[in-house]
């Protein structure tokens, strides 16, 4: 049996914390999901600083979901440390946001985002969109070694 995978969710809304909690519960996949609430928790999760700075507290992510209307610090300039990383470039990050503009899709991929996807309105689009995100990047794609 496989281990589970480390997901890490950056989403400050608490509904849509809530929305794709519930759709990774659905899928019984078994995943571990972290959730950062803004852009410097997430580094500090990344960084495995702070309050995250003691052994075990901060699994390195398998993929990260990540909003980019983030407090503290945006998605774009967490992408951003985390792709000039070198412990860390190699974790896919799926952006998973409202915006629709041309001109986040393309900073996001210009900074590295390896996915872009629209966050659905209706709960159970959101739920289909987590499992086959699941099925793309967890079971279908080769993930770097941990």
């Amino acid at each position: 049996m496989r281990k589970p995978f480390e997901i890490l969710l950056v989403e400050d809304n608490p509904a849509d914390v809530e929305i794709t909690l519930e759709a990774f519960r659905r899928s019984r996949s078994g995943n571990h999901v972290a959730v950062c609430r803004d852009g410097e928790e997430a580094l500090d999760f990344l960084f495995q600083r702070g309050r995250f700075a003691k052994a075990g507290s901060a699994p390195r992510p398998d993929l990260v979901l990540l909003d980019l209307n983030l407090p503290r610090k945006s998605g774009i300039e967490i992408l951003m440390q985390i792709k000039t990383e070198p412990a860390l470039k190699d974790i896919p990050i799926v952006v998973l946001t409202t915006s629709d503009r041309d001109d986040d899709v393309r900073r996001s991929y210009q900074y590295g985002a390896n996915s872009y996807l629209t966050k659905p309105v209706q709960f159970d689009d959101c739920v289909k969109l987590i499992a086959d995100i699941q099925q793309y990047w967890l079971e279908l794609s080769k993930l770097p070694p941990r």
